[in-house]
């Protein structure tokens, strides 16, 4: 690991854990093993090594949700799908989902622009799955926004609990959770995640890591 992935690897678990404002210069410095007068060439600013941190989890994300959904019209298939992938995602990078999660307020108002436009742009590929199954029928929800909020809630949550130790396996977490979505959108299509091989594939290239 070179010293620059280092000192992200050093954020990225520190952020998460005692939060932006927590973390100092020094911590950070220890947890990389360099000196904090040598930490600078490979961060520049706290708050670059967090925006940077965010652009690159968010459009990893966004590359993902885009690359499991291509050339699906059904939007039942691709909201299981993203639901699936969230969960597989948030499950085998928690650290680095809970800083994205909980410390973009912390940014300045230039960083944070581009970082909530990402963010969007991801919640916009589940946003128009729910409205494309609630013209077709298919989903059945009074209020489909405050929903999709309810959702990405409720799946980002497997970040601060998950364990391999549970009683789920991972694929069979994603199954299940991608089941909870259908009910709450009153679907009426049979149960099925999509292509979870697909989306395990892709969680596992992206992250760099066995899904």
């Amino acid at each position: 690991m070179t010293s620059r992935e280092r000192v992200r690897a050093a954020a990225v678990k520190l952020f998460a854990t005692k939060g932006f404002h927590g973390t100092g210069i020094r911590d950070l410095a220890q947890e990389a093993e360099l000196s904090s007068a040598s930490l600078y060439h490979y961060m520049g600013t706290k708050e670059d090594l967090l925006a940077e941190i965010m652009h690159t989890a968010l459009n990893r994300l966004l590359d993902a949700a885009r690359e499991a959904t291509a050339g699906s019209t059904d939007p039942v298939h691709r909201l299981r799908t993203l639901v699936a992938l969230h969960v597989l995602a948030h499950a085998v990078g928690p650290a680095e989902t809970r800083v994205v999660d909980n410390e973009v307020d912390v940014l300045s108002p230039a960083a944070r622009e581009p970082v909530v436009a990402l963010r969007d742009a991801y919640e916009r590929l589940w946003a128009a799955a729910i409205d494309e199954g609630v013209a077709a029928g298919v989903f059945r929800v009074e209020h489909p926004a405050v929903t999709r909020l309810a959702l990405l809630e409720m799946c980002s949550g497997v970040a601060r609990w998950y364990s391999p130790r549970g009683p789920l396996t991972l694929e069979e977490l994603a199954e299940h959770y991608a089941e909870l979505a259908s009910r709450a959108m009153g679907c009426t299509s049979p149960p099925g995640v999509g292509d979870l091989r697909r989306c395990r594939e892709i969680v596992a290239k992206e992250w760099g890591m066995s899904v």
